[in-house]
């Protein structure tokens, strides 16, 4: 996996192409690394697959016996007492749950496969671009799994507790254009143009004030939880920091000045 930074952006590249980057455990206590290191000054993050897939999901060595060297197998993990699996699963989240930070905004940049863990990772983020070629999938119940990398929640939020239930249950897969209908992308384009497409998008993000956009993204993240008079409450306590901030200073010096 790839990691770089340049000025307020910050680009994580799955680079396992020859494996249509199919994750691992490896995988997964990568990016929790990469979101506890993160650079203060970053602003946007994107994540992207190198090849012709996002992601193919989870690496089907990890069902084997053998497993993956060094990384062990679900049959290892399973054998864990309860508590050492369940930190092991809690540790796996963390690389999906701080895509969601507000402080940031993360794009997916998918094409090819976005399967399982691809899926996910993809629906962990703010915003998906996808080429016209992109397909989601979420293989997990048909391997005997359930999506356990923080993706059920936002695919019930985008397209609602019946349609999840048909594209998890059916492990079908979902095209650019109907992603694009169900919410589940904010953008399609042809292929040759993602890098153009996502250059744009990180670009206009970076146009809004940071405090403000963080303070935004804390509202929209907590509306769903909140009545409308929480949400009226939040706002207010949101604006008043703003507004301190932007001209609490000036506002105290007019006033000093003008009693000198």
């Amino acid at each position: 996996m790839r990691f770089e930074v340049g000025g307020e952006i910050a680009t994580i590249t799955m680079d396992r192409p020859g494996k249509r980057n199919a994750q691992t455990f490896a995988t997964w206590s990568a990016l929790a690394r990469i979101g506890r290191t993160l650079p203060e000054h970053v602003r946007v993050v994107v994540i992207r697959g190198e090849g012709p897939s996002f992601s193919a999901g989870i690496d089907l060595r990890m069902f084997s016996p053998e497993g993956l060297p060094g990384q062990g197998s679900f049959a290892s993990a399973a054998a864990l007492d309860g508590e050492t699996f369940l930190a092991r699963i809690t540790e796996a989240q963390q690389g999906f749950l701080w895509l969601r930070r507000p402080d940031i905004v993360s794009i997916a940049v998918v094409q090819g496969h976005a399967i399982g863990a691809g899926f996910q990772l993809a629906l962990s983020c703010d915003l998906r671009i996808l080429a016209d070629d992109a397909k989601f999938c979420m293989k997990e119940p048909a391997l005997g799994l359930v999506p356990d990398l923080t993706g059920t929640k936002p695919l019930v939020e985008i397209v609602g507790v019946a349609k999840a239930v048909e594209i998890c249950l059916t492990a079908r897969n979902v095209g650019a254009e109907e992603a694009l209908r169900l919410g589940l992308a904010d953008r399609v384009v042809p292929r040759a143009q993602l890098d153009e497409a996502v250059g744009e998008l990180a670009a206009a993000l970076l146009t809004t004030d940071r405090d403000a956009a963080a303070a935004t993204k804390r509202l929209l993240l907590g509306a769903p939880e909140r009545t409308l008079e929480e949400q009226c409450a939040a706002e207010r306590a949101e604006q008043a920091v703003r507004l301190q901030a932007l001209f609490g200073k000036a506002g105290a010096e007019g006033n000093g000045s003008a009693h000198s």
